[in-house]
């Protein structure tokens, strides 16, 4: 698969990023430490789904094999609620309204809420949710991204000022430096440094918080022949047949 699944934090889109998870960086990587994405993986997608710290899976050649899935650090994620002021912090979790997410988010839920956090599950409409949050009606997000083959397609307009589908509307002029380089240059290596440059500032501004990959699996008939899996998910039937 190209894509991933995460959580969307509001930083600045509206009024209701005016709340410590919008405001406090701590308070974000307690929130992301307090998640064992390990655990997600086994217990939501018995153990398909590989869990995932950055925008582009590991079979990308963007991909930053430097920066591992980082252990769930209950403690930690205490320290930086208790430095940040706030040892006991109460939020409200969008997510779509279908059987796995509303179980991804319960599993978040109990999770978090050992290292000091109170979720609140707000279950919507997934065309409704997005509205929302667009709209800057919520402060985390749970959604994802079907994924692009190119790297820009993953990132850039998800972080940068003013980006399309920047629903965080997250600024920093170090990330939009370096992913707007990035699309100026063809060689994969210099690109790849643009990109790297830039994540480690998103690791520490955590605007997004990504959760797990989404590898697409096909089940099909032995009988079938010629069906190619492509990592977009889509399913292409040329040159596809059934054998008698």
């Amino acid at each position: 698969g190209l894509g991933y699944q995460g959580l969307t934090i509001n930083v600045g889109n509206g009024d209701m990023a005016k709340t410590p998870m919008g405001q406090d960086r701590r308070v974000r990587e307690a929130l992301s430490l307090a998640i064992d994405r390990e655990t997600i993986s086994k217990v939501v997608f018995e153990g398909l789904y590989p869990p995932a710290i950055q925008p582009f899976p590991p079979a990308s050649p963007y991909f930053d094999k430097d920066f591992p899935v980082p252990a769930r650090d209950v403690a930690k994620a205490r320290a930086l609620l208790q430095a940040a002021g706030h040892p006991r912090f109460s939020f409200e979790l969008m997510v779509a309204n279908n059987p796995v997410q509303q179980q991804l988010a319960q599993v978040i839920q109990a999770m978090a809420a050992e290292a000091g956090f109170d979720v609140k599950i707000r279950a919507m409409e997934f065309a409704s949710q997005l509205k929302d949050q667009s709209a800057g009606k919520y402060q985390v997000s749970q959604v994802g991204w079907s994924g692009r083959v190119d790297p820009d397609g993953n990132l850039h307009q998800f972080v940068t000022t003013g980006g399309g589908i920047n629903d965080a509307k997250y600024s920093h002029p170090k990330v939009d430096a370096e992913l707007n380089a990035a699309r100026r240059v063809y060689d994969s290596a210099k690109r790849k440094a643009h990109y790297d440059t830039a994540e480690v500032q998103l690791r520490t501004d955590l605007p997004l918080i990504y959760l797990y990959y989404q590898p697409w699996i096909w089940a099909m008939s032995s009988k079938l022949q010629g069906f190619t899996p492509s990592p977009d998910g889509m399913i292409r039937l040329g040159g596809v047949k059934l054998a008698r």
